[in-house]
C-alpha cells in the first residue's frame, strides 16, 4: 500500500529527471575541469547518451543506481516494499533497453562507457574516467 496520496505520488514521479541529474552534473564538471569537451544528449544516437565525445567516438551514460540496477551498490539491489512485480519488471526492462542501445552503438563503431551514480561521488573514479576517455585517441579531423 502506498503511503502517499495518488496526487503526491504523481508529483514525486514527475520530479524525476532524465537529463541534468546531480550525478550527471558531477561527471560533467569533473570531465570539463580535466580538459575534455563533449556534446550532451545526442538525439541522433541510440539511447541519447548523456555525454558524447565525437572525435573519440565515445558515448558515456551516467546511470542512476536504482533505475538501472547497479551491480555495485545496494540501491541497485534494493528490494522494493510495494508493487514488487511492477518495479522488478521496470528495472529489468531498463537494463534490457540499455543493452540494446549499447549493442547498437558498438555496432556503429562507438565505444560505450557506463558510469554509475554511486561512482559520481568518488573523486578517484572521476579521475579514472577522465584518464580512460583521454586514452582513446581522437580520430583525425
Amino acid at each position: 500500500m502506498d503511503t502517499v496520496t495518488p496526487r503526491r505520488r504523481s508529483e514525486i514521479m514527475a520530479a524525476i529527471r532524465s537529463k541534468d541529474t546531480a550525478p550527471e552534473l558531477a561527471v560533467r564538471r569533473a570531465l570539463h575541469a580535466s580538459g575534455l569537451r563533449y556534446r550532451l544528449h545526442a538525439k541522433a544516437l541510440p539511447g541519447r547518451p548523456d555525454l558524447v565525445f565525437v572525435r573519440r567516438r565515445v558515448c558515456l551514460f551516467v546511470h542512476g543506481c536504482f533505475w538501472h540496477g547497479c551491480p555495485r551498490c545496494i540501491d541497485g539491489r534494493r528490494a522494493v516494499k510495494s508493487n514488487t512485480g511492477y518495479w522488478s519488471a521496470k528495472i529489468a526492462g531498463n537494463r534490457e533497453r540499455d543493452g540494446r542501445h549499447q549493442a547498437a552503438l558498438e555496432e556503429a563503431g562507438w565505444t560505450v562507457i557506463t558510469f554509475w551514480e554511486c561512482m559520481s561521488r568518488d573523486p578517484v573514479a572521476l579521475q579514472e574516467l577522465a584518464a580512460t576517455i583521454r586514452a582513446i585517441k581522437p580520430l583525425p579531423a
